[in-house]
């Protein structure tokens, strides 16, 4: 069973935002799966990289969609994404040195309640100025 299963109370409206969003959910599971099946320190630090790698790239279209229509919050919103992007590298970096041999399911526990709190939350709130822009 997935950590995380999307469903539409997820959607912001935007469909190359909720595209990126049902790869993070993907790659949230993806990782989840692997430490559920033991599988080895290379295999999850790749797909931990992906994850990382994703989420860079899914903040930088947000943030230039927030640019492109003056979104009023964007300062906010990107501070919540540079917290996570913060969060996440440490772990990443702390995983690759040895400092952490496992990734915990309270890691997973994060990841997932941060994803879900930050769609439902901030992310819901942009949706309808970014349609009010002609984004959908």
């Amino acid at each position: 069973m997935p950590l995380m299963t999307w469903t539409n109370k997820l959607s912001v409206g935007v469909a190359v935002l909720d595209e990126d969003h049902k790869k993070l959910v993907n790659l949230v599971n993806e990782l989840y799966d692997g430490i559920k099946v033991g599988q080895g320190k290379e295999s999850l630090g790749k797909v931990l990289d992906g994850l990382v790698h994703y989420t860079k790239l899914h903040f930088a279209r947000e943030e230039n969609l927030f640019a492109e229509t003056d979104y009023a919050a964007s300062a906010a919103h990107k501070q919540e994404h540079d917290n996570l992007a913060a969060q996440v590298m440490r772990l990443q970096a702390q995983y690759k040195s040895g400092k952490v041999t496992t990734l915990s399911l309270e890691v997973m526990t994060f990841l997932k309640s941060w994803l879900i709190d930050h769609i439902q939350g901030s992310d819901q709130k942009y949706g309808p100025h970014l349609n009010g822009a002609g984004f959908h």
